[in-house]
């Protein structure tokens, strides 16, 4: 399949220099960190991964847009982007097969967590069932993010630009659902405008998923955002072409 040509092409693209493995490196370090010393593992004496993916939104936040900077902004500065268009590939296995590298980087970046999962079963007897779907769900989330970052990087032929526009879009996305931006909303809007705001959350969807209920309706959502930004990725390229 031709989009699988795409998929291969970025894959090899990131381990082609060193930004991978300085990036995985980041994320499992960080990811222990804020697991085992920041989250209070060892003092709340509980088997449990809440305090890893607690703090999953707020990584991804500043992680994921070093990823998805890159995707069409090297591309446009490179002038490799107007090459890329006249192959015989469509738009959507373009946009989709840049989107699934990433994806698929970020998830094996997440699957290197493992030794995590490993250890509280080591010091105790968690619930996998409950660990395995918030794996399910960050992985998810990171999709949404990475959506969002390939519609900012399409924008700009900076990858500086990029980065901060998808950290920024990003951070509206996480603050919507945060207890303080509701509570603020609470006093002067109707309750069903504030569940409104609350449901376009990254947060409020992760939250609902890390206590081990992956429902439909936030899988749903996940896939709603990557698809509506992905979409909004396709028109801003038809909009920059020849930019």
């Amino acid at each position: 399949m031709k989009l699988n040509v795409v998929v291969k092409r970025e894959l090899q693209s990131y381990f082609a220099t060193p930004i991978a493995y300085v990036f995985i490196v980041v994320f499992l370090v960080l990811s222990s960190v804020f697991t085992f010393y920041l989250g209070n593992f060892f003092e709340r004496q509980q088997a449990d991964l809440i305090p890893f993916f607690s703090f999953h939104p707020w990584l991804y936040l500043f992680l994921v847009p070093a990823i998805s900077m890159r995707l069409w902004s090297e591309e446009r500065k490179t002038g490799t982007l107007e090459l890329l268009m006249t192959l015989p590939l469509s738009r959507r296995d373009i946009v989709l097969g840049k989107f699934l590298a990433a994806w698929i980087f970020a998830g094996l970046s997440l699957l290197l967590t493992f030794p995590i999962w490993i250890t509280v079963n080591y010091l105790g007897d968690p619930d996998n069932g409950v660990i395995f779907a918030s794996y399910i769900g960050s992985w998810l989330m990171a999709g949404g993010f990475l959506a969002i970052g390939s519609c900012m990087s399409a924008l700009t032929r900076s990858q500086v630009i990029a980065f901060v526009l998808c950290g920024f879009v990003s951070l509206v996305f996480v603050m919507a659902g945060f207890p303080m931006v509701l509570d603020a909303f609470k006093g002067w809007m109707p309750m069903l405008f504030v569940d409104m705001i609350a449901g376009l959350s990254f947060l409020t969807h992760f939250s609902a998923v890390s206590r081990g209920v992956l429902s439909l309706q936030d899988f749903l959502y996940f896939m709603s955002v990557i698809a509506v930004w992905l979409t909004a990725t396709s028109i801003v390229l038809d909009m920059k072409k020849g930019d």
